[in-house]
């Protein structure tokens, strides 16, 4: 089996490479058929300078046929030494080049100039500017995520979990990580807004249930109390725990949430420092991950944020797309408009070009050398002169053309001199 498969392309080449060749010989024989008539008459006049001409034009003619014809092939079918070049040295020829590209193409500093010479981060955001462009883009994201998300079975995902995600977990010591990610949360107060909603919902369901409460609290009054004052308890219990909620909830200082957020405090330095509360955050993240029930809860959560983004991918209003396409819109305009963070880019671009030519140029020349090892050598020669063939035959028409003048001006130097 060949393998240099022809292309559509190769009949216009080799059409081509026919009528370069007729060309060529076509001079060839037009300077025989001169040469041949002025050659009785070759003293007489300016006939001599055209036979001379003639003569010279053939010479060209037949060294360059021989000339171009000697790196394919043997002319004539004779054995001539350093003949058929091709053929018989492919392989060095195929080292030479791979050489040649590793030391002029595949080096860091050429890979640097032609990214920073392309303006990759200002052309990438003007291309992202164009709304259908970012729709392409979206389109892409989308097909390729689809095509991850259907490879991915509830088997594959439920032994991910189990078999590395989990075991990976519990090696891991939950209590540094937790203790300094809650430090961080008290520090900036982020869970003042949860804290506030809690309460807020809390106060609300107070406010609208006060039979429910009224329920839990008589269920608990002692056997022996009168039902009225059970019910002046339970009222002004009521009222009082609304009002405190009420409390907590205006006022940023109240010292349930001083208490709270000191509370939140010495926890998240105990995980950090204390061994015991370590210990028992460590012993409860076990016996977490070790639950049967975990890996099975997760897959139902993949399956839900999985069926969620694929129904987000085929509504073209939905969020997903929308906010993607914010999302290119942003970084587009930050390539153009702000040069330290297309710059950034760009180095960031550079460093990783720098990093694949450094480590896998070398290997990436290789496919030159040992693709052209495993072709054969007449068709190696055959298909490298239907590439270039027919731009090697313009040699063959110069040569006639040069030997021709260099023929005349020789006897006119004769003529003159002699």
């Amino acid at each position: 089996m060949s393998l240099l498969a022809p292309s559509p392309a190769d009949a216009a080449r080799r059409r081509g490479l026919r009528r370069m060749r007729a060309v060529a010989l076509g001079l060839l024989i037009l300077a025989a058929v001169v040469y041949a008539v002025t050659l009785s008459r070759a003293d007489e006049g300016w006939i001599g300078y055209v036979n001379a001409g003639a003569e010279a034009a053939m010479v060209g003619a037949l060294a360059d046929w021989f000339a171009v014809t000697a790196l394919f092939r043997h002319p004539l079918g004779l054995p001539v030494p350093h003949t058929a070049i091709i053929p018989k040295r492919k392989n060095e020829i195929g080292r030479n080049l791979q050489d040649f590209v590793t030391e002029n193409f595949l080096t860091e500093d050429i890979a640097r100039e032609r990214l920073a010479a392309a303006h990759v981060g200002e052309r990438l955001g003007v291309w992202l500017g164009g709304p259908e462009n970012r729709a392409r883009v979206m389109r892409e994201v989308v097909r390729v995520t689809r095509a991850g998300l259907g490879r991915m079975s509830d088997e594959d995902v439920h032994e991910v979990i189990s078999q590395f995600l989990l075991p990976r977990l519990a090696k891991e010591p939950i209590s540094p990580i937790a203790g300094s990610l809650l430090e961080g949360v008290v520090a900036e107060r982020t869970h003042h807004g949860l804290v506030d909603l809690a309460l807020e919902q809390l106060h609300d369901w107070l406010s609208d249930n006060p039979g429910t409460y009224a329920a839990v609290l008589g269920e608990r009054a002692p056997w022996w109390s009168p039902p009225w004052v059970d019910d002046r308890v339970i009222g002004w219990s009521y009222q009082q725990v609304l009002a405190w909620l009420r409390d907590i909830r205006d006022s940023p200082r109240h010292p349930a949430r001083v208490a709270l957020d000191d509370l939140l405090r010495r926890l998240a330095d105990d995980l950090q420092t204390d061994p015991e509360v370590m210990a028992r955050a460590e012993s409860l993240k076990e016996r977490l991950l070790a639950h049967p029930q975990v890996p099975v809860t997760a897959v139902g959560l993949w399956n839900s944020f999985k069926a969620s983004l694929e129904t987000a991918m085929d509504d073209p209003d939905s969020y997903f797309h929308t906010r993607g396409d914010e999302l290119l819109e942003h970084l587009g305009r930050h390539l153009v408009e702000d040069d330290e963070w297309r710059s950034r880019l760009e180095g960031h671009l550079g460093e990783a070009v720098a990093f694949f030519v450094n480590t896998y140029g070398s290997e990436l020349a290789e496919v030159i050398s040992v693709t052209v090892e495993q072709w054969d050598g007449r068709e190696a020669a055959q298909r490298i002169e239907l590439h270039v063939g027919r731009d090697l035959q313009f040699i063959r028409i110069n040569g006639t053309i040069v030997g021709a003048l260099a023929g005349v001006t020789i006897h006119a130097l004769s003529t003159t001199l002699g």
